[in-house]
């Protein structure tokens, strides 16, 4: 699969941006009213009992903040985070070290946390429920076990893909928050905080238009930024105005819908080469030389949210909406 610049994965480029960028507490972090409110209440509730805040689990989308709000909760608590990954952790002795190396009421954030193997995810169900693990010492009939009492410590888990979660684990999270996509005034609220942190001349029309192509998600909002910026530097005045972010996002290849070439030949492969009629996921991808996996995962979430394509019982199908898009006349029989 080739790079995309408005994927919303994480891209070693975006690892320092985002670090610089990241708001520390609840009141400058933009957008997801209802979970921040909610995150409030917890939080002050956990800290007037002097207890750890309850584990949280959140889920959604890639770049809508899952990290920074993990982060954040970390500081609101006044408490040290441990980061990891679900890929990262392939024993469940090295998911032992960690708990054990965490102090009294340290937050352990673990990412993709659907991808934790079945072995290190039962250690955690003790861990999260009883504060101790048990672990086996020696082998065959000497062996023994022993139980390890950890600190009280609060789970923040993060996934994209929430369906693949086994019920044990997520049933052990106190708190469950669905992030959205931002709306295109948050997303301009982000755009000029991000401008004024890092010294970019932006005006009002242009973090909107910058707003509206970045597909709902900050960590895009961010990256766009940082590139139409050197389009401003180069070839005007410095400033970033509507004419300035359309044109290098035209550049860019990023269009009035935040869509690319790529999302563009599926909306047009549907219409032209299958005659607007509904057509499978499989059939798409043989189309345009794509693996199936990736059009499912990458490439469709965001097309079906924004209403471009539908899905029916038949296969997928091309909207109105797209054909507008597009400027295809749609044939009506």
């Amino acid at each position: 699969m080739a790079k995309r610049i408005i994927s919303t994965e994480l891209m070693e480029e975006d690892r320092k941006l985002e670090n610089t960028l990241r708001p520390r507490t609840l009141d400058d972090y933009i957008g997801q009213v209802k979970v921040k409110e909610n995150l409030k209440v917890y939080i002050e509730a956990a800290k007037q009992r002097k207890e750890p805040l309850d584990h949280v689990l959140f889920f959604g989308p890639p770049g809508l903040g899952k990290t920074t709000l993990a982060n954040i909760i970390a500081n609101e608590m006044g408490v040290g985070i441990k980061i990891t990954s679900g890929p990262v952790i392939e024993k469940p002795g090295e998911m032992a070290a960690i708990l054990n190396n965490l102090q009294e009421g340290d937050v352990l954030f673990v990412d993709e946390i659907h991808r934790l193997n079945h072995q290190v995810e039962e250690l955690l169900y003790p861990a999260m429920e009883d504060f101790a693990i048990d672990i086996v010492i020696g082998k065959g009939a000497s062996a023994k076990s022993i139980r390890l009492e950890l600190p009280k410590f609060t789970l923040i888990g993060a996934t994209t893909r929430a369906g693949m979660l086994t019920p044990p684990l997520r049933d052990r999270f106190g708190v469950v928050n669905r992030l959205d996509f931002y709306t295109v005034e948050e997303l301009k609220q982000i755009v000029l905080r991000s401008a004024d942190v890092l010294g970019i001349e932006i005006d009002d029309e242009g973090a909107g238009e910058l707003a509206r192509r970045s597909r709902g998600t900050p960590r895009l909002a961010n990256r766009l930024l940082k590139r139409v910026r050197d389009f401003a530097q180069v070839q005007y005045d410095g400033v970033i105005t509507r004419e300035v972010a359309a044109f290098a996002l035209d550049k860019l290849d990023v269009d009035k819908l935040g869509l690319d070439h790529i999302d563009r030949e599926i909306l047009v492969t549907m219409i032209e080469k299958f005659g607007g009629r509904p057509v499978g996921i499989e059939a798409i991808a043989a189309t345009i030389g794509e693996d199936v996996g990736t059009i499912e995962e990458v490439y469709e979430p965001y097309l079906v949210q924004n209403g471009l394509i539908l899905r029916t019982a038949r296969g997928r199908v091309a909207s109105e909406l797209a054909y507008r898009h597009l400027g295809i006349q749609r044939f009506m029989e």
